[in-house]
């Protein structure tokens, strides 16, 4: 018999799985303080490896719904929710990445600034955003996973390995060929943009 939500564990100092034990008894509770502790990560990854905002939010759904459909089966000690939330998200993102064409944003470009300086400020920072999206967006899609979790999300190598389902070393030598196919495309333009592409 499911315990009810009043025995459910909700808030935001319970542990993942807790928390995912209890939505999948009913607490709705546990559910909004899961919601609310793995949404921003989750939808920075799949913003950055998609490079759209609305459908990194389809991916990000997506990923919950298919979370809640196991709560009821989760057994705590078995993985880390956030790992398990992860390896779905790369899935998703993968599987839109492969359904189409990287394409321009136009509406993440700004409308001018009445102040010049702010409005340089405005345009060098996006400059900076779109050649690292667009470096980013070249590499092998393995490649990509691997240098977002690891430098922007910055999970430890062990933790990439669980979410992309590889070995340790499989991760390292994806970030390794990563960084320097990102440090190639840009190249030149280090100065410019205010990035360090020496392979740190």
């Amino acid at each position: 018999m499911k315990q009810h939500a009043t025995l459910a564990p909700a808030d935001d100092e319970a542990p993942d799985a807790a928390l995912l034990v209890a939505v999948g008894n009913g607490d709705a509770r546990a559910a909004h303080a899961l919601v609310r502790r793995l949404t921003p990560r989750l939808l920075a990854h799949a913003t950055r490896v998609l490079g759209n905002r609305a459908e990194a939010e389809e991916a990000v759904q997506e990923t919950l719904l298919k979370l809640w459909k196991i709560a009821p089966e989760w057994r705590q000690g078995e993985a880390q929710v956030s790992t398990w939330c992860y390896r779905v998200l790369v899935n998703h993102c993968t599987d839109r990445l492969r359904a189409r064409r990287p394409a321009v944003d136009i509406a993440a470009i700004a409308e001018p600034e009445a102040d010049i300086a702010t409005a340089v400020e405005v345009m060098t920072e996006q400059a900076r955003r779109r050649a690292l999206d667009a470096a980013l967006a070249a590499l092998p899609e393995r490649q990509r996973q691997a240098l977002v979790l690891r430098h922007i999300e910055e999970l430890a190598n062990s933790e990439i390995a669980d979410i992309m389902d590889i070995s340790v070393e499989a991760v390292e030598s994806l970030v390794a060929r990563g960084k320097r196919a990102l440090a190639a495309a840009l190249r030149g333009r280090g100065e410019e943009l205010g990035y360090e592409t020496d392979g740190r």
